[in-house]
């Protein structure tokens, strides 16, 4: 047990200093990456990475284990990559709507559930043959490692990417991804 907990100070998650409390500030920047799963349009890989604005805007509530705040966040996608059987494709993307529920804990672990939903687009069609505007929708789930300086997000993700019928051919692609993020939750300013 002493080596687990020296292995956790030295790893600099002991005694986080910062804690999605009411009123702070998410800044994190991330990078996923996953494959096509059944369901969809399949054989297409994704990469892609970004910035993350959130806000939390309660304290905790809820019952029992559930308890938990509600953040609201906005992801800027600059790099977005679709590894096609056709073509290999670039893009951009934003996530206006990322509504996060993090489970409340006293510990440096904190879970959490996530959906979202934004807009992507391609130099390319996504899936080829449909269009290079694409809708994006997602749930996640995940845990902030929190440091004193920092904190480390691990998430699983899974992500359909459809035109919502704005052309004739709407497949859809699904995908599983992990998502790796590095920030830090700042304090309110009251």
């Amino acid at each position: 047990m002493r080596l687990v907990s020296l292995l956790i100070l030295l790893a600099g998650f002991a005694s986080a200093q910062t804690r999605p409390e009411n009123g702070a500030t998410e800044i994190q920047v991330w990078t996923a990456g996953g494959h096509s799963v059944p369901g969809g349009r399949g054989s297409i890989g994704i990469w892609n990475a970004g910035l993350r604005y959130g806000w939390v805007l309660t304290g905790p509530h809820g019952p029992g284990f559930l308890i938990g705040r509600f953040e609201y966040a906005i992801d800027a996608v600059p790099a977005y990559v679709l590894f096609q059987p056709v073509n290999t494709t670039y893009g951009a993307g934003l996530n206006p709507v990322n509504l996060k529920w993090n489970f409340a804990t006293r510990g440096w672990l904190v879970p959490y559930l996530e959906l979202s939903g934004g807009i992507l687009f391609t130099g390319h069609s996504v899936p080829p043959g449909t269009s290079d505007v694409n809708f994006t929708s997602a749930a996640a789930f995940g845990t902030h490692f929190l440091g004193q300086k920092r904190t480390w997000t691990l998430e699983a993700r899974y992500l359909h990417i459809s035109n919502a019928g704005l052309e004739r051919l709407n497949p859809g692609i699904n995908t599983v991804e992990v998502r790796i993020g590095v920030g830090k939750f700042r304090g309110s300013q009251k």
